[in-house]
């Protein structure tokens, strides 16, 4: 969105300027305190590497919008969409939101730092609507062009924080992402992986925080075998063996 001043605002602004009655506080520069600060012109903003998918728990975007604007609260994220497709930008990409917490994938455990996140409005016991995936498709498609984010890259809020987060719900529909280039996805029948396969080292590889077992693989399920029981089934195996093939597939590219 692009906002223009009119003469309006700029003849304040001009006054301001000539009087020297404009008082700004400079932003202190973060670093160590014994150290000569002589700046270098070589640097560049952090870009994100991957994108984070919430649901919001709440069932009014009001209601959410209330909570991630509150100073309050101290939780935020870059997106917000409604179910009738509308979105909220409530914070700059460049800049670090609230959204993770507490989190880990694939070695990285601030994943605040190194993604972007986006709240669908849903209370964690609906479908999400036609229109609010059609405007998530659009963002994700617009965030990989700009920032180059691998496919495998967009995850959910239950991934990065097992056994903590269960968002997005088993109503999300990843199948239908990764079918867009968002997020990987295997087709039965599957591969079997070979006798030595030692599914807790594939969940790990494939980026889980594995600590605890148990809140791995509920999370694994939650986003690609939702109401699957507890295990990973030989057929869930399957599914992640395919995953990590894709995985190394794609690093050969």
């Amino acid at each position: 969105m692009t906002y223009r001043l009119s003469r309006y605002c700029l003849l304040p602004l001009a006054l301001c300027l000539a009087l020297g009655a404009c008082v700004t506080t400079p932003q202190p520069k973060a670093g160590n305190a014994g150290a000569q600060w002589q700046p270098s012109p070589s640097f560049g903003v952090r870009k994100a590497n991957y994108v984070i998918v919430h649901h919001t728990s709440s069932d009014v975007l009001e209601r959410a919008l209330a909570t991630l604007t509150s100073p309050v609260s101290d939780v935020s994220s870059h997106y917000l969409i409604g179910r009738d497709g509308r979105m909220l930008q409530l914070v700059d990409e460049n800049q670090r939101a609230w959204h993770a917490g507490e989190s880990y994938w694939g070695g990285t455990t601030d994943m605040n730092s190194a993604s972007i996140g986006i709240e669908l409005v849903n209370n964690g016991r609906e479908a999400f609507s036609p229109a609010q995936i059609d405007a998530l498709l659009a963002l994700l498609s617009d965030l990989r062009a700009r920032y180059n984010i691998p496919r495998a890259n967009f995850i959910g809020h239950a991934d990065v924080a097992p056994g903590r987060k269960a968002d997005p719900s088993d109503f999300f529909p990843w199948r239908q992402l990764a079918a867009a280039g968002f997020g990987l996805w295997c087709e039965p029948p599957f591969e079997l992986p070979p006798a030595n396969f030692d599914a807790m080292l594939g969940l790990s590889a494939f980026g889980y925080d594995i600590r605890d077992p148990g809140k791995a693989i509920a999370s694994f399920k939650l986003h690609f075998s939702p109401g699957g029981g507890k295990t990973l089934s030989r057929t869930d195996q399957g599914m992640l063996y395919c995953l990590l093939q894709q995985i190394m597939a794609s690093g050969r590219e």
